[in-house]
């Protein structure tokens, strides 16, 4: 891995295994429970379904917020310092790597701490909202197992089942439906997003793929861009990936432990210096 990443700038594309050490559960690995997240279909076509999601979510997002970065996000932030990542597209709404230093980073399928009207575009801050919904909804977080005995899903939702007495609230400013800055499935990535992930691997001489199975085209469109182009691609996940048949290199490892050894082992690049062909 090393040999074939050595001298290269490298596009990153993470996914739910690369925050498995910061306490944050994965979708699709080998010992996730089955999961059957909220469809975007069902979020604005039915009320019940939004009130039951905003109950689970009250709880989840307080659990994703307290998270930190692991040693896998630090590395990637060191080796971006050093000229050797040349930025970092990620399926995870945590913020992470954000919060690990990463400076170019692109959250592909929006953040948790971000709120949405979908009638007049604003943005509020979870923690505004979350004030809103204590207000109207006082004792409910007492009223349910502590965050840390609740099972939270990668998406800051938390497995919660009575939620009929929850209260909702609409857009303060127009009274609109409001919804977390995710994108859902069913939903589409917003096109620039898409242009910008494309661009950084365009622009670089390797991809990475951590932790994730790119089950979804909306990671693995990117495996498929840079094999395109003859880009080298490196997967490092703990199961089988939708990639793999494109990959000159395939490892069944922990981020944590591969970043940390390649932040050891990989030279720093200065600017200018070229990228090795492949």
């Amino acid at each position: 891995m090393v040999e074939l990443l050595s001298g290269r700038s490298i596009a990153v594309v993470t996914g739910a295994g690369m925050s498995t050490d910061s306490g944050i559960p994965d979708y699709r690995g080998p010992n996730s429970p089955p999961r059957n997240p909220m469809t975007y279909q069902q979020f604005v076509g039915d009320r019940d379904f939004r009130r039951h999601y905003w109950a689970r979510n009250h709880v989840g997002w307080r659990h994703m917020d307290a998270a930190r970065p692991n040693d896998g996000h630090r590395a990637l932030a060191q080796l971006e310092r050093r000229g050797i990542v040349s930025g970092v597209i990620t399926q995870n709404v945590d913020m992470l790597h954000t919060k690990a230093g990463s400076r170019r980073v692109v959250d592909l399928h929006g953040v948790y701490a971000r709120v949405r009207c979908l009638n007049c575009e604003r943005l509020v801050s979870r923690f505004t909202l979350a004030q809103r919904l204590d207000q109207q909804n006082p004792g409910f977080l007492a009223s349910v197992a502590p965050a840390e005995g609740v099972e939270i899903a990668p998406d800051a939702d938390a497995v919660i089942a009575s939620t009929a007495h929850f209260r909702m609230v609409d857009c303060q400013y127009c009274s609109g439906v409001l919804k977390p800055d995710i994108v859902y499935f069913g939903e589409s990535v917003p096109k620039p997003r898409v242009a910008e992930a494309f661009d950084l691997v365009d622009r670089s001489g390797a991809l990475l793929v951590l932790g994730s199975s790119l089950t979804v085209m909306s990671g693995l469109r990117f495996v498929r861009r840079a094999a395109k182009a003859g880009i080298p691609i490196v997967v490092v996940n703990r199961g089988p990936t939708r990639g793999d048949e494109f990959a000159a290199l395939t490892s069944h490892a922990g981020c944590s432990e591969t970043l940390t050894a390649l932040l050891d082992a990989l030279p720093a690049r200065t600017a200018g210096t070229p990228t090795p062909t492949a």
